[in-house]
């Protein structure tokens, strides 16, 4: 932290000297005060001794308002002055003392000068010409009046000096406190300074780049929570945690959307492509139709445009479905049966396709309920079979199985086959994900859309679950996990259905 002048130490500097300033400015008023009025006390007590000793005096000869034999003979302090005073205040006759204890009458400009004191003994201060300022006192007994005054001279000199001393004394105080409050105050603000070092190295960090690393920390010894600076270190840590949280969170929202607009350009791409295909050759057959070049049986082309838009109708229909379950509209609430929904949908994958051999297995501890669309699960158990009927060989064994726990509901599809390739098993779920990545295929039968595993995955989504995947030479695996609906009061099927096993070929 630097000593400019708006810099936080100058001005606690400052503040401080000004403070001891003042507090050592009046300790040394004080004393000096203090001292004055002590010996302005000594001073008016020798004063009123004199002038007592001066009454007794000239109380021998009452009526000589001259009479001042009583400042005649040694033992009178140097410069006491001396004086008789008449009933209306003035000075009858009035003398002062010398170096040599040989009085000197006053002048008539000196007599003026005390003309007016009251005999009451109050000490006064008051200037004599050509002597000086004395303390001077009237003393009244039975109409003799007397008045006595002493220099100030010593006071004055011993206040002064005093006022010297003092102020030596507190220079140097002031000096040595000073220097000692620079030094706690340089060390005090020293974590302040570092504190401030940091955020201003954090101030300096280029935040917009995409990786920024780890900003700096104040350190840990700088965190006191007992001492302001700390709890300030403290919070600019917790305040750089944040940035660096919001920053990540925010690339990472940015890398989201960048990879959601690659996906959507994708999926228009790959949807274009699909679509093409089916209309390329409706729109072939057509022509050939139009031509009327040539005998041409009409039934085996109007059998191929029906499979095409059968083919395009179902892409169509998957991408409205992916697209109103990405809105998230709220499904259609039933209690879906899933034992008796997968069994149908093995029957008539037995019914469609005889090369394969289709299994149903059924391991029920609870009934195997839940609440959502009944259509949109049939459609996922449908396209998880026809996945395994168009990527495994005729005679591949096909397992469908329900099983029903305590806290969840599963679907197994599990087949023998050659299994997922390693590359595609991470993105098998993905949109337009296909093992043969060739848009050109021989017929409406070759191959899949790349939608179908999608939808499974889509529609779990949407009822609270998630699909997975297992798979290895000889062993492929998808499971559709459910949470189980909410009302159970069902009787559970007989045993002979809860583990039902039935084959065909």
């Amino acid at each position: 932290m630097s000593g400019t002048p708006g810099s936080l130490r100058t001005r606690l500097l400052v503040r401080i000297g000004a403070a001891l300033v003042a507090v050592c400015a009046a300790m040394a008023l004080t004393g000096v005060l203090a001292q004055r009025a002590y010996l302005l006390d000594r001073l008016d007590d020798r004063l009123m001794d004199a002038a007592e000793h001066g009454l007794a005096r000239v109380s021998l000869r009452p009526h000589d308002d001259r009479d001042l034999t009583f400042l005649d003979g040694g033992g009178h302090p140097d410069g006491l002055l001396a004086a008789r005073l008449d009933a209306h205040g003035a000075v009858t006759a009035g003398a002062v003392t010398g170096p040599d204890a040989t009085p000197r009458n006053l002048t008539p400009g000196q007599r003026a000068a005390l003309r007016g004191i009251a005999p009451d003994g109050t000490p006064r201060t008051r200037t004599v010409p050509g002597l000086g300022t004395y303390r001077v006192t009237g003393l009244d007994a039975s109409g003799v009046r007397v008045l006595a005054g002493l220099p100030l001279d010593d006071v004055r000199e011993m206040t002064n000096r005093l006022a010297v001393v003092e102020a030596a004394v507190t220079a140097a105080g002031l000096a040595v406190a000073g220097g000692a409050c620079a030094v706690a105050v340089r060390r005090q603000l020293r974590p302040l300074g570092r504190v401030a070092a940091t955020a201003a190295e954090v101030a300096r960090a280029p935040l917009g780049r995409e990786r920024i690393g780890r900003l700096p920390r104040v350190p840990e010894a700088d965190t006191d929570p007992g001492s302001e600076a700390g709890r300030v270190g403290a919070a600019l840590n917790r305040l750089i945690d944040h940035a660096e949280t919001a920053h990540a969170e925010r690339r990472r929202g940015e890398e989201r959307v960048r990879r959601s607009e690659e996906r959507m350009r994708r999926l228009l791409a790959d949807a274009g492509h699909e679509l093409r295909t089916p209309l390329a050759a409706i729109v072939g057959y057509a022509e050939l139709m139009n031509r009327g070049t040539g005998p041409v049986d009409p039934a085996p082309v109007w059998r191929r445009v029906a499979a095409e838009s059968a083919r395009m109708t179902g892409l169509v229909e998957d991408l409205l479905l992916l697209a109103r379950l990405d809105e998230g509209r709220p499904l259609p609430a039933t209690e879906v049966d899933l034992a008796a929904l997968v069994a149908e949908a093995v029957w008539q994958a037995r019914a469609a396709d005889e090369e394969h051999t289709w299994r149903l297995a059924l391991r029920l501890d609870a009934p195997a309920l839940v609440t959502g669309d009944e259509p949109a699960l049939r459609k996922a158990v449908a396209n998880l079979l026809a996945n395994a009927r168009a990527h495994t060989p005729p005679g591949t064994t096909v397992v469908a199985t329900v099983e029903a726990g305590a806290e969840c509901r599963l679907i197994r599809v599990r087949d023998d086959g050659p299994g997922i390739p390693p590359h595609l098993l991470a993105t098998v779920f993905d949109r337009f994900t296909r093992a043969d990545p060739s848009r050109s295929r021989s017929g409406p039968e070759a191959g899949g859309s790349g939608l179908g595993l999608a939808v499974v995955e889509a529609i779990a989504s949407a009822h609270g679950g998630h699909a997975g995947v297992r798979s290895a030479p000889g062993h492929t695996e998808f499971t559709v996990e459910l949470p189980p609906a909410a009302r159970t009061e069902v009787e559970l099927p007989s045993p002979a259905g809860a583990m039902g096993l039935s084959e065909r070929r």
